[in-house]
Formats: C-alpha cells, structure tokens, sequence
C-alpha cells in the first residue's frame, strides 16, 4: 500500500507501489531464481493477477479494447505486440515487428483490427491474421488518433504538419498545417486529441506552450489556447529560453472540459469557454507529463470529479475541486510509460521500464471487474503483502562519515540524496568507498564473527568463578555486584542490628506487646530492595552491544578514573620489590625454618580453622563461657609469639665463633672489653660498654676495608684461607674484589614437600616480612 492512513492501494501485478531498487530487473530476475530477497519480495503476500503480464526488457503503451475482455501492450527487445485474456488472465498470443512501437489505437471494439506508428516512421495496419498492410510517413511521428466518422488516422510528427491517412479510400488526405503568428515557427506536434462529444481536434504544440483547435468538417483552426508560461515555467528556464511544451491532452465527455499536461510537470484544467485554467496541480519532480485521464463512472465514493495525472516517478489522483489535496498517490517501483484506467472500474494499468507491468487496484476509486471478482475477497489479505522502504537500498551516512569515505565532492550531485543532518547514499557506492577507505574492512568483520563464536561457545563452560553473566563490560558488572554484595551485607547488619535492639527493650520493659510492636517497627523500617543495575532493561545495551564497550586506554576515561589509570601505569616502588622479594623468599623456605617449624604451624592453622567450638561473643552478646573465653586468649596469645629464627652473624674477624643457636639480642650481651680488629692496612675500633643504668644498648659497628695485603693475622687464619683458596680452585670458583666471586657450581639441595609447594596456611599475627633471615657473612 502507498499510504496505509489514506486510500488504500493494492499492487495486484508487478512490485509493490512505493519500493525502490538499484538493481536492473534483469539482475533482479537472476536473484530470484537463487531464492534471494526478490523472490520473498515478489511472491510471498502478493499475487499475480494476469499470468505472464511482462515484457523481455520494457513496455511502451497498454490499452484496454472497447468490450473490456482483451488488453493490448506494445515493448521490447525485441519489439512485439502482446495480447492478454482477461476471460483467462493468460496471454492470448504475441506478435513480433521490424521496429519499436511510438504508439498505437485499436480501431474495433476488440483486438482484431489495430494500427501501429513505429519509430522508424512506418504506419502498420495489423488484423486478425497479423501484419496487413505498410505505409510511411515523411517525418517521425510522435502520436496517433483515430477519427471514426470520416475513417481518417490523425498522425501527428515533427514539424508543423499533421498527416491524415483514410483507411476507407487507402490513401492520405490533405495534411493539416498548424501555424502560429505570435510564437513563430512550431517545432512540432506531440499528442492529438479527439474530443468524443463534439469531435473537435485538439494538437499539443510543441515549443511555444500552446493547444490548437481544429475541425475536423472544415478542416481549419478554430482556436488556439496559450498557457500561462510565466506561472509555470521556473525562473533559471525562463533565463535560459528553454521552451514550454505540451505532452498530454485528455478531453471529457462533456464536451467542455480539458486536461492539459506540460513539460514542467503541471496539470491543468481548463473550460473551453474560458481563456484561463480553473485547477492547476503540479507533480513536483519537474517531468514531462505522460498522461492525463478522466475518471469517468466509478464508485460513488469517489464521485465523478477525478483527474488521473502521470509522470514518470508518480501516479496522483485528485478531485479537480480541491487539486492541492491527493485522492491516492502511487510511485511505482519503475519509470512509468503509459497509464491506462479500466473504466468504470478501481483497476489501473501502467506500461513501465521493468519487466513487469504494473496494476493497481483502489477499491474506493471503484469496484473490481466482472472478470476479477475475486479481488474484492481478498484484499484484506494482501493489507499484508511485504512493502519496501523507499531508501531500502541506500544508506544513511552523516557528513563526517562522507569525509572520512572520500565522498564530500559529491555533495550536491544527484548521487547524494539530503536527508536530515547527512545524505543517503547507494548501498553499493557505500560498499565500494568503504573497501577502498579501508581494505582490511573484511579481515575486521571475519575476525569479528569469529570472536563471536568462540565467545558463543565459551559461555557454555563450567567456569568456577561467579560470572556476571554479561558479554560487555564485564569489569563493570563485577563492580556492580560487589558494592550490591556490600550494601546488602550492610542492610543485614542494621537488620541484626534493629533486632537486638528490640530484644533488648523488649527484655527491659517486659511485656510481649513491645516486642511484637518492635517487630512491626522493623518491618516499617525495611525498604524494598532496588532492582540491580544489570537486571534493569534501560541499562541492557550497556552490558550486551559491543558500542557500549569501555574504552580503558581512552583520554576520557583516564579523566574520570585517574586512580586507576596511574595505578596500571606506574611500576613497583623498591619498597614493594623488596616486600615481594622477602614473601618470595619466606615462601621458598629459605628463612631458615625448619622442616618442624613449618608442620607445627600448618597443624597450628589447621586447628584454628577446623576449631568450630570456639566461642565468638560478638555472635551471640550477653552470654559467657568462661572454658572457651580462655580458649580464646590462649590461641590468640600462641598467635602474638612469633615463630622467628635468627642465624647468627659472623663478623670478618678472626675471634672465636660465636653459639650458632645464640640470637642477635645474645650477641650483644655486655662485655668488660670489646675490640673489633681489622688488618694491618684497615682500621676501625668500636668499644661496646653499659650506659649509666648497667644496661646494655649500645649498637654495634662493624667496618671492613679491603685490603690486597696477605693477612698476618694468625697461622689459623692463614691456615684457613689457604684451604678456602684450594676448595674454590677445586670447585671453578674464581675470588676477586670485596667479597665477590664468580663460576662454580650451585650446590643440590634435596627440597622438601612444604619448600616445593610453599605455605599453605596464612601466617598469624606476624608482618610478612618478619620470618627474613639475616644470613651469614663469611670472609
């Protein structure tokens, strides 16, 4: 239907009124008979009225014979005359010619006797057995009539003279010559008229916008009606000298009246009685007219005041009362030809630049005929035939977009259709500037589908992890759910909270009904709980369509989220690595704890956590237990003492070694006197004594400087150091420097199960970096 609110229009043959394609019909019929989008388009929720009712390529005229039971249709390629039976609704036979057909008229009231103008300025005369008889003209004709009283054929050509061919004598008659004082020479004659009431002759001339009257009896001008060019004609055509010419004449049975079609895509009424037009009705695209009919009998719904006008891009009916307002509007799918109306009848035939020809059906214009009865039981059916957009094959591209495709310098072409705040633009020409833009555009949407499906199948594995359940923003909805999580924790929190407090007043006051009353306040108190922001259909894009992705690497969100931002870009401090370094090392066993020490406390936490007799008086206040309050201490108290082992360090001095259970605090236990002896080359002395309370905390001072002298400091010292040279020299170890050394071998250790795997228990009331061990510092 064109306008569902208006009056309704049903498409019973051809595509659908009011759809558009780039595509020729000849592609089209290719990808219907693949099962593509025609197909679905053409056949299903439409029918066919008259089977076969198309031409191979186009159609140039169609009419209806006098009785109503045969239409005639003249197209190409190759060019033939096609008869259809209505009887039947099948075509009745086709019949072929040398030369495209420019127009034609039936000469009895069926399909028997028809004669033919062609393009190559022959007249043909047809019957029932076929081709009869030949004739040519001296210049191309452009229209043909049919003068039933003197049996002559108005042929009308370029130029200023009319030929008259008598089909009763075999022979053409005087030609009738127009001529225009005024308007000086005519270029030549483009449609003829014969009015049935009276038979007076009517010439649209073209290139001076006049309309000449002859009689036919006299065979003389009687009149010559010029219409209001400067009311019709634009201001830049005007300025140019580009002429005003008249392409369509419809006379009525009255007698009185004329509709006249123009070059400019106006409609005209006029009384031949008057010198001015009482309705002009413009088209709006500025084309020629094809066709101008009068509506005559019909449905009383539609009156008998109708004017049918046609151009190539729109059908518009309209009551020549009111010719602002529409009756029905129809844009056919193809550039239209010839309109042909079905009198007394709501059917209407047009001859078009696709394959099929159109028909329409408007029951308000009037019923259906004798022999489609049918139509009018079934229209409630086709209400829903598929219709297409008009823009269905365009694409709607904003201006940015136009400058990023590299096709700005098209703005204000034909090819670019404004619309809004952008242009639509052809589906194809869009496909083709976005490859060219950008040629990976297929590598994109291939990765993209395949993404897809292996997200797709991704969401049916088992996943122990609680997963939002979302295919966008998944860091968004973790962090929805967490603060729900918290609020609904708090919300259980005031709860209890409430509760206590009414177990409370309740135990003090002693009657039951302020109990019940608390309970009844608690329940005013709550409030319903909202609906979670991923559960919420106004925020369901945010959390499905990939447009609504985070972008965490944009300048805006790095605005808006600085914390974050800073938190991702910059490195661990030196305090974090060294924390992460002594966790590691802790981790790994080389603290110096014992294999024991580690099952202790693994059995330590293993009977913290499966301890479910300990008694937490937060869960439960106002009562006491005293067994499992001590309980209590005495596991927090085993949980303050740190379970740390110190190995003694050895100064690089040649004094006795110190107990290697001893700890540091031993170490610095109170000497009568101290030294610290160095090398010969080296010095530095540092005394340890007792401050003014006799107890011992002064710090120690060791320093070491290197000498490359031998050590004179005793034989075991030598002793010592000549076996170290010999051991190191066995293993590849080379010595050099302060303390440094390079080659050998790392010794093998055999690790144990705990030093593998690492802790599997939580430390308890010890900082993390409390089990570091000091290690031992040789020469």
């Amino acid at each position: 239907m064109a306008d569902p609110s208006a009056v309704k229009v049903y498409t019973v043959n051809g595509d659908t009124a009011g759809s558009s394609s780039s595509l020729p019909d000849w592609l089209t019929r290719k990808r219907a008979a693949k099962g593509k989008r025609a197909t679905k388009e053409r056949y299903e929720g439409s029918i066919e009225l008259i089977q076969g009712f198309e031409f191979p390529e186009a159609s140039n005229k169609v009419k209806v014979t006098r009785d109503g039971r045969n239409v005639l249709a003249t197209g190409t390629y190759k060019p033939q005359l096609r008869v259809w039976d209505l009887d039947q609704l099948s075509l009745k036979f086709e019949r072929h010619s040398d030369a495209e057909n420019v127009d034609f008229v039936i000469l009895s009231d069926d399909w028997t006797k028809i004669l033919h103008l062609q393009n190559d300025r022959t007249v043909e005369l047809h019957t029932q057995g076929g081709f009869h008889y030949r004739t040519r003209i001296p210049k191309f004709g452009r229209s043909l009539a049919y003068h039933f009283p003197s049996c002559d054929a108005i042929i009308t050509a370029t130029g200023n003279e009319v030929y008259r061919l008598n089909l009763d004598q075999g022979r053409f008659m005087q030609p009738l010559v127009l001529q225009d004082d005024d308007h000086g020479e005519i270029l030549g004659v483009n449609v003829v008229d014969i009015n049935p009431a009276h038979q007076l002759l009517a010439f649209g001339v073209d290139g001076n916008g006049t309309v000449q009257f002859w009689d036919p009896r006299s065979r003389s001008n009687v009149g010559i009606l010029r219409l209001p060019t400067g009311r019709l004609m634009p201001l830049s055509a005007m300025n140019d000298g580009a002429p005003l010419s008249v392409t369509a004449i419809s006379s009525r049975h009255d007698g009185l009246s004329y509709a006249i079609g123009t070059s400019t895509g106006h409609a005209l009424l006029y009384d031949i009685r008057a010198a001015k037009p009482f309705a002009v009705k413009d088209q709006g695209y500025g084309l020629p007219i094809k066709d101008t009919i009068w509506i005559e009998g019909g449905h009383r719904m539609a009156g008998d005041g109708l004017v049918l006008s046609a151009d190539k891009k729109v059908i518009k009916i309209w009551d020549r009362n009111t010719p602002s307002s529409n009756f029905a509007s129809i844009s056919p799918a193809n550039d239209v030809n010839s309109v042909h109306h079905l009198r007394d009848s709501g059917l209407l035939f047009t001859a078009n630049e696709g394959i099929q020809m159109s028909t329409y059906y408007i029951p308000q214009l009037g019923p259906a005929p004798r022999w489609a009865s049918f139509l009018e039981n079934i229209t409630e059916e086709m209400e829903d035939q598929t219709t297409r957009s008009v823009y269905e094959d365009y694409k709607f591209v904003s201006r940015d977009e136009l400058k990023t495709l590299g096709l700005d310098h098209l703005i204000g072409t034909p090819t670019l259709k404004p619309y809004m705040h952008g242009y639509f633009v052809s589906l194809k020409l869009y496909d083709t500037a976005r490859i060219i833009a950008n040629p990976f555009a297929y590598a994109e949407h291939r990765e993209k589908l395949v993404r897809e499906k292996m997200d797709k199948m991704a969401e049916t594995r088992i996943r122990s992890k609680k997963d939002p359940g979302v295919k966008v923003n998944k860091a968004l909805a973790e962090k929805i759910l967490r603060e729900e999580a918290k609020a609904a924790q708090r919300e259980e929190r005031r709860k209890k909270k409430r509760a206590t407090a009414a177990q409370g007043e309740a135990a003090e006051l002693g009657a039951a009904e302020d109990v019940d009353g608390g309970e009844e306040d608690e329940g005013a108190v709550e409030e319903p709980s909202s609906t979670s922001l991923l559960s919420d259909p106004r925020f369901a894009k945010v959390f499905q369509d990939p447009s609504f992705a985070i972008d965490e690497n944009s300048r805006e969100y790095a605005l808006l989220h600085p914390s974050s931002v800073a938190q991702k870009s910059r490195g661990k401090t030196a305090v974090e690595d060294e924390e992460d370094e002594s966790d590691k090392s802790s981790s790994d066993g080389m603290g110096g704890s014992s294999d024991s020490d580690e099952d202790e406390e693994s059995e330590s936490d293993s009977d913290d956590e499966g301890a479910l007799s300990n008694f937490d008086p937060r869960k439960r206040p106002g009562q006491k237990n005293a067994a499992l309050t001590q309980n209590i201490q005495k596991t927090r108290a085993q949980g303050r003492t740190p379970k740390v082992n110190l190995v003694p360090m050895k100064a690089a001095s040649s004094s006795s070694a110190l107990d290697k259970n001893a700890t540091f605090g031993q170490r610095l236990a109170p000497r009568s006197t101290s030294q610290v002896s160095t090398n010969g080359k080296g010095k530095g002395r540092q005394d340890y004594g007792n401050n003014d309370d006799g107890v011992n905390d002064d710090a120690m001072e060791i320093s070491w400087v290197p000498s490359s002298a031998a050590d004179d400091d005793g034989d075991d010292s030598a002793s010592r150091k000549r076996n170290v040279k010999k051991q190191d020299k066995k293993n590849g170890i080379e010595r050099f420097g302060a303390g440094m050394e390079k080659g050998g071998m790392e010794p093998e250790f055999d690790i144990s199960e705990v030093e593998r795997s690492g802790r599997k228990h939580r430390r308890h009331n010890v900082r993390s970096g409390s089990k570091n061990a000091f290690r031992r510092m040789g020469t």
